[in-house]
């Protein structure tokens, strides 16, 4: 059974820093592309961030120098480090994977429960 656990949220200031994790189990992480999605209160749910299983990376325009996605192989785990976070960073982020990265950007085939951010001013 497919399962993905976030973790790591939290109530940060301006300017701070939380780290995401995405506890995997249930698949091999070599098969599929993985990836950070946010969802700011009232909005649509955005991508954020992937990582393929070639171990390609990519980012949204507004997180770029500033998250940084991974994944630890041996603990198989998927992380976010965000840093310098800003108000509108504020809301739900889930992690998320699929057997491509087509089908991730588009629906996803797994999701975790989500965890929340709130980032003050």
């Amino acid at each position: 059974q497919v399962q993905l656990v976030e973790s790591g949220g939290g109530s940060v200031q301006a300017g701070g820093s939380l780290r995401l994790s995405c506890a995997v189990s249930g698949f091999a992480y070599s098969t599929y592309c993985m990836g950070w999605f946010h969802q700011p209160p009232g909005k649509e749910r955005d991508g954020v961030a992937t990582i393929g299983s070639d171990g390609s990376l990519s980012y949204a325009d507004s997180v770029k120098g500033r998250f940084t996605i991974s994944y630890d192989s041996a603990k198989n785990t998927l992380y976010l480090q965000m840093n310098s976070l800003k108000p509108e960073d504020t809301g739900m982020y889930y992690c998320a994977a699929d057997h491509s990265f087509l089908g991730l950007v588009t629906g996803g085939q797994y999701w975790g429960q989500g965890t929340q951010v709130t980032v003050s001013s």
